[in-house]
This record gives C-alpha cells, sequence and structure tokens, in this order.
C-alpha cells in the first residue's frame, strides 16, 4: 500500500519502541492526542498497510480534566464519539466501549442522547490505552523537511513521569498531522494576577483543583458567559448557602443566551456547511465567525433552566439570592487590593459607564485559543503560504498550503476556524475530518480511499450555486457524479 516496508506476516511493532529505534518512516506521524487526533489514530488503525504513530507529551489522555464538574454532560450526542459518523462498525466506537465495560444496557434504560463529559474522557482514555500507535510521554520538539529523502525529521524528548527529560529521539514520517489543540485563554487585563500563584484567579479549565479554594472565598466572580461559565456559576451557587452565596457572574455578550440548538441551526456544524464557508471569500469569513457565538459560545439550556430554577428555589423565603448576574460587562483592568482582594474595573457596553468592584476571587471562563503552529514548524513556518491576516492557508482537505519545497502533507486538527467555520473545534465532525484525512492520504498512495463518505449532510443548501450540497472533496463522491 506504501513505500514504507511492513512487518513480516505475523510479526507486529512494538507499540512502545524506543524513539530512536524508528527509522523506517511512518505514513503519517501526528503531533498530539487529542480527542481529533485520537479520532484519526482510531479511524487510521483499520485502514491496511498504513504505518502511524501519535505522540504527545502528557503521560497519558487527559480531556479537560478541570471541567468534569459533577453531572456536566456533552453538548453533543454521543454519535459524535471518534469514529461513528464515519465507521458506525469500528471496534474504537463509544457503543463498543460499554459493550466492552458491560453497561450496554444501563446505558440503553438511561435514555441518554447526550452522555456525562467524566464517561467521554474514560471512553477516550480507553480507546488511547488500547491503540498500538498512540506514543505518550513524548514531546515533539522541532519538526524539518528533509527533501533529498522526501521525508520530515520530527525531533523529540522523552519524558519521565515529572516531565523530566531522559532521552532525545529523531523520528521520519512522510506527511504530518498536527493536532496541538488549544489553550486557556485569559484577557490582557486579568493574566497578570492569573500568572500569580498567591491571588485566586483562575481560568476554569483549573476549576476543579481550586474548587476549595474558591469556596473559601468571602466574595466570587465569574467572568465569561459560555457553558463553562455557567456550569463553575451553577456548581459554585449550588455550593453556597442560601442568603450567603456572595456569587457575580459577568460576561461580555449582550446577554447569556441559550446556544443555537436547533435543528436546522446544528446544520452549520455539518461538512456541507464547512466546505461551503471554505469556498467564500477571506472577509467574509472572518465577518461571519464573530457573529455566530451563538452557535458555539451559548449555554445549553438545561444549564440555563438549572440555574434558574436554583436561584428561584432560593428566593422562596420571599427573599433574593446574593448572586449578581450582568451582561454587557468588559473588564478594563484588575489589579490586587492587599493580600486577598481583587479590585475589577468594569464598563457596560450599552450604557457606556464604568465602575470597580471588590471581589475575593475570580474564575475566568473565556474559553480557548488555537495554539500558533510557528514554533512546531520551526524553519518549516517560511514555507507555509498565509492569507492577508497572517494565517496559515489551509486547503478543503484540511491540508497546510505549502510552497513547493515541500512536498511532504501536513494536515491541521481544530487550527482551521477561519477557513473552515465554527464546525472546526466541534467534537460531532471528528470523525468526518479523519475520514477526510485518511482518504486523502490512502487516495495519494494507493489510488483508493478507504472511507466513503456522503455526497450530502444537510437539508439547507448553503450557496446558491448549491456547490456546498455536492463538492465533496474526495474521489468517492466524484466517481458518483461520474
Amino acid at each position: 500500500m506504501n513505500a514504507a516496508t511492513p512487518p513480516e506476516q505475523g510479526q507486529e511493532q512494538d507499540p512502545h519502541a524506543a524513539p530512536d529505534q524508528e527509522r523506517e518512516p511512518f505514513d503519517l506521524l501526528g503531533v498530539g492526542i487529542g480527542p481529533f487526533n485520537l479520532s484519526l489514530a482510531a479511524l487510521a488503525d483499520a485502514v491496511p498497510g498504513l504505518t502511524t504513530a501519535f505522540y504527545d507529551q502528557r503521560q497519558a489522555f487527559h480531556w479537560h480534566p478541570g471541567l468534569l464538574v459533577d453531572g456536566a454532560t456533552l453538548q453533543v450526542p454521543f454519535l459524535a464519539d471518534l469514529v461513528t459518523l464515519a465507521d458506525p462498525a469500528s471496534r474504537w466506537s463509544f457503543l463498543n466501549f460499554l459493550k466492552a465495560r458491560e453497561r450496554l444496557f444501563p446505558f440503553y434504560f438511561a435514555e441518554r442522547f447526550h452522555v456525562h463529559r467524566a464517561e467521554y474522557d474514560a471512553y477516550c482514555r480507553w480507546v488511547a490505552d488500547a491503540l498500538p500507535s498512540t506514543r505518550f510521554g513524548q514531546q515533539v520538539d522541532t519538526v524539518r523537511w528533509d527533501a533529498e529523502r522526501g521525508h520530515f525529521e520530527v525531533d523529540h524528548t522523552q519524558l519521565d513521569v515529572h516531565g523530566e527529560a531522559e532521552a532525545l529521539g529523531r523520528t521520519y514520517a512522510r506527511h504530518l498531522v498536527l493536532g496541538i489543540g488549544t489553550a486557556p485563554y485569559v484577557p490582557e487585563a486579568l493574566r497578570p494576577l492569573a500568572e500569580s500563584p498567591t491571588v485566586p484567579v483562575v481560568h476554569s479549565a483549573d476549576y476543579l483543583p481550586q474548587r476549595e479554594r474558591l469556596l473559601a472565598a468571602e466574595h466570587i466572580t465569574v467572568i465569561g458567559s459560555g457553558q463553562s461559565g455557567a456550569e463553575v456559576f451553577l456548581d459554585l451557587l449550588r455550593a453556597r448557602p442560601s442568603g450567603r452565596e456572595a456569587i457575580t457572574w459577568l460576561a461580555r455578550t449582550p446577554a447569556f443566551a441559550p446556544m443555537e440548538y436547533s435543528k436546522l441551526g446544528l446544520e452549520h456544524f455539518t461538512p456541507d456547511y464547512a466546505r461551503y464557508f471554505h469556498g467564500l471569500p477571506e472577509p467574509v469569513r472572518d465577518r461571519l465567525v464573530p457573529q455566530q457565538w451563538q452557535l458555539h459560545k451559548g449555554i445549553d439550556t438545561e444549564t440555563i433552566t438549572a440555574i434558574h430554577d436554583e436561584l428561584y428555589r432560593r428566593s422562596l423565603d420571599g427573599g433574593w439570592p446574593d448572586a449578581v448576574l450582568t451582561p454587557g460587562v468588559t473588564v478594563r483592568t484588575a489589579g490586587r487590593i492587599g493580600t486577598s482582594g481583587v479590585e475589577l474595573h468594569l464598563e457596560h457596553a450599552d450604557q457606556g459607564t464604568r465602575t470597580r468592584m471588590v471581589t475575593s476571587a475570580v474564575v475566568i471562563a473565556t474559553g480557548y485559543r488555537e495554539r500558533p503552529l510557528d514554533q512546531l514548524l520551526g524553519q518549516l513556518d517560511a514555507h507555509v503560504l498565509r492569507d492577508e491576516a497572517g494565517r496559515p492557508r489551509i486547503d478543503a482537505r484540511h491540508r497546510l498550503e505549502l510552497d513547493r519545497h515541500v512536498t511532504g502533507r501536513i494536515y491541521v486538527q481544530n487550527a482551521e476556524r477561519h477557513t473552515h467555520g465554527v464546525g472546526a473545534p466541534d467534537l460531532g465532525l471528528a470523525a468526518w475530518r479523519s475520514a477526510v484525512v485518511l482518504n486523502d492520504l490512502t487516495g495519494l498512495l494507493t489510488g483508493a480511499e478507504h472511507y466513503p463518505l456522503p455526497a450530502r449532510t444537510a437539508f439547507t443548501t448553503f450557496g446558491l450555486d448549491g456547490a456546498s450540497a455536492c463538492d465533496v472533496p474526495t474521489r468517492t463522491a466524484a466517481l458518483r457524479r461520474g
């Protein structure tokens, strides 16, 4: 199937082989093992002859451990697991995970379409621990292109359980996929406080480890109107005594708004919309993304309802809970007061008014930003073509557009919102994107695609030319159309 020499029949490669022993180039090497690259690894496991490896500097898979709040659920159905929407018969499906744990009947009777976040984390760890291609404790340092040999050189460091360097290694790969994920975003005004270990100002990504410290504070402020902010606010509210809640919830958005969850609204998270969005001019794409905040930054209706129910319950005796919820507010500056206080300088967007407030602790639930690729790519960065805003150009098959000096392909996962739209970070498109990447790769190596993909995925036709419903970036669709 490829130019790599496969293991002899019956002889398997050791999944824990030392990095410096992996001399034969892999067909595909992944950097990062989050849900998206884990999806790709799982689907690649069923492609005969394809050699892959996926590196991550962590010692094991963990998915947002600081936000596994009791009762919190995924915002996508369980069918949006790592593989099902591309290969329902895969051994790595969520249903097969339940079967392996002898939990199929309990799940059947629970009638849950949206599973607990902690359960999704356990499912992903089950896959990550069993796949032979995953290599944890491997920190990728630099990537180079060897034009003479026609492959990438990947230098990496083997880390021990404490994160200390144990050994250096070099691995070769014909193609790469970058899934380095996102990093917690802290607004500039709050950054100095968040970086100080003595001040209880934490990002929601670290909420659970800091929960007891936060609950001990006299007054708590939560900043951010998305799902994480709502879940943190609700959890803190439930843990504080009635009448003495002392919680403020601030948001920059004009309202604590529900996520767009109508059936046709959800079609913005289909391959059809991703293709339509990719075909739009760059200025139009840049205008659309912030306008669509309610598609991915709103709050699910169950959480909004639970918050209102909890606040209402606390008003039954005729009083009002000591909780302030104010949208439309920006934190202009912030600073310390004494040893335990934080002063926030606020501005209201609609009123144009400014004020200040004092709080004892702050939870920053302002989401995540894509990690830049520049440092990882190193000298390869000069070969990456860029758009007018200096961002990497990414084609319809999720490949970085490179100049002619680099003939190997570099795919990206969750780094293409500016080219593919709001669905880029959505778990529901993970399996489809992985299939697109694998089809592109196997099409190059053998001329055949492993995963047939549907020609249409939405009832909505997003463009007048109908391109969104038929321009599938696969040879499979081209064959269907003749």
